[in-house]
């Protein structure tokens, strides 16, 4: 089937939310989507909690949403709209990689994941998919998600003791701001780098931050 052809005979337009802060990728999808017979725009929204109320007001049949926005993030957004609409189809469109960040966008309720630099008729497809209960895992995300399959993964206390590391903090400040004693900051950080397979503190950083465990600092 061509992906310009809807799965479905005879299905009604479905109606798309599209989210995300760059005017340009919206711009982007709005004309690719407009070139499809049973696609339809619902709305439009360039932040996580523009959507959440977006998505109340206009209830789509399905959502694009990126991930780094400003106010709330996708993956905040995502877990708000599928906490109060369980069965919604949510497709994230995002420049990151990362295995953890992709299992995160999952377990909260994403019904695919793919990067900006997938061709339209990906995205299409994907679309449809979504629109009958088929999760899409993009091909260059799927090989970095296997890359790590069986790993340990890092806990949440873990992933925020890295957050001030990136942000240049010791483990003392760390200790402060977490109300944890440095003993335990130092033993944690032992965890940390042996999990991720760093030699330091700011190589453990480095490849949380390429795996999705955090996000870049702003």
């Amino acid at each position: 089937m061509h992906p310009g052809e809807p799965l479905t005979e005879g299905r009604t337009t479905s109606r798309i939310l599209i989210v995300d802060d760059h005017p340009m990728v919206r711009d982007g999808l709005r004309s690719m989507l407009s070139r499809e017979p049973d696609l339809d725009i619902a709305g439009e929204a360039t932040h996580g909690r523009e959507a959440i109320a977006q998505y109340r007001a206009l209830r789509p049949d399905l959502m694009l949403i990126d991930l780094q926005m400003p106010e709330m993030d996708g993956l905040q957004a995502i877990a708000a709209i599928r906490d109060e609409f369980p069965d919604a189809a949510i497709i994230v469109l995002t420049t990151f990689l990362g295995d953890a960040r992709v299992a995160r966008a999952f377990a909260l309720g994403a019904t695919a994941y793919l990067l900006k630099t997938a061709r339209s008729h990906e995205i299409i497809r994907a679309i449809r998919n979504a629109l009958i209960g088929r999760r899409t895992m993009a091909a260059d995300v799927a090989e970095q998600v296997a890359q790590h399959m069986g790993h340990e993964a890092l806990t949440e206390r873990e992933t925020s003791i890295l957050r001030l590391v990136a942000k240049g903090q010791s483990n003392r400040s760390i200790a402060g701001v977490l109300h944890l004693s440095e003993d335990t900051i130092k033993a944690r950080m032992k965890s940390i780098m042996r999990k991720l397979n760093a030699g330091d503190r700011t190589h453990a950083a480095m490849i949380a931050l390429g795996r999705g465990y955090i996000d870049p600092v702003q």
